[in-house]
């Protein structure tokens, strides 16, 4: 099995910004370090092709993003300051999410230490996110004829909104996110199926709203799920209001994982938000989301 990295591609950030974008080749060390991953099952996520981030995103958007002609509000929105090396990691970041989604086709289940980029719309980007990642993924393979129908399961503490103002009006994508209630994005957009959950939920409770709620992705019949596997639900994480712990996490990614295993559906990985403080709960958080694939799939 093959999974894809994009935290070589540099995205400048000047001191102090709450983003931790050290987190991503953090992840990749650990997971080498601890036997998880073995180095020839990384490959250098390909930058996405412009005509499948068109099948997402309307031109202008893109064209003004990516020539640096974003005006200041647009990118206060995003969160992250334009750069030359913002464009590339972005393309990376979504190509990764292309790529391991056509990998997960052939071998039952790939993924890439980067991505759920959940909040960025069509035409404008949002809570560092620029391009839609799944969305991009979902429409290239559907456009291509690769898959009839594909489900995403958004595990991310904040509601995927780009995720549903996209692919939700689509017959032939499903979108479940179960995320906090309260927390960003105020506005939320309603997908197929939204499970806001309260402050301070705990894993049981947590386990038992999705276990009561994932039916309906299997009763979709995709061909393929796109999972969402963000880990700032953990209660150590400083933008979550959830209170999971790493093993509510990691009993979480079994259950979805296991299930999809069971049912033969491939499924395709991204890490999504984590913001602990420092942030070394956030990297073992996402280190035990592989060690539960790693022990359902045997990679």
């Amino acid at each position: 099995m093959q999974f894809f990295y994009s935290d070589t591609f540099e995205l400048p950030l000047p001191d102090g910004h709450r983003f931790p974008v050290s987190k991503y080749t953090l992840l990749r060390n650990r997971l080498l370090a601890d036997g998880l991953l073995r180095e020839e099952q990384l490959a250098l996520s390909p930058l996405a092709r412009m005509e499948d981030v068109l099948l997402a995103h309307d031109r202008d958007y893109v064209e003004a993003f990516e020539n640096g002609a974003l005006d200041a509000r647009a990118m206060r929105r995003i969160g992250l300051p334009w750069s030359p090396g913002l464009v590339q990691r972005t393309r990376a970041t979504t190509g990764g999410a292309v790529a391991a989604a056509r990998q997960a086709l052939q071998d039952g289940l790939s993924g890439q230490l980067a991505g759920g980029t959940h909040h960025a719309h069509r035409d404008f980007g949002s809570g560092y996110c620029v391009y839609n990642d799944f969305a991009v993924a979902a429409l290239s393979l559907l456009e291509a004829g690769a898959v009839r129908r594909v489900a995403i399961i958004d595990l991310d503490v904040h509601q995927g909104d780009g995720n549903a103002a996209i692919l939700s009006p689509r017959e032939d994508v499903f979108v479940f996110s179960m995320h906090g209630q309260r927390n960003f994005p105020f506005r939320k957009h309603e997908g197929d199926l939204d499970i806001g959950l309260p402050d301070e939920t705990g894993d049981a409770a947590y386990l038992d709203a999705l276990s009561a709620h994932l039916p309906a992705v299997f009763a979709f019949e995709p061909d393929l799920v796109l999972y969402q596997a963000g880990v700032d639900a953990l209660e150590a994480d400083k933008l979550g209001r959830l209170a999971l712990s790493h093993d509510g996490l990691r009993r979480r990614d079994e259950m979805v994982l296991s299930l999809c295993k069971t049912a033969g559906l491939p499924v395709s990985m991204a890490i999504g938000g984590g913001y602990a403080d420092p942030i070394d709960p956030t990297v073992t958080a996402y280190a035990n989301t592989y060690a539960a694939a790693k022990a359902i799939y045997g990679f």
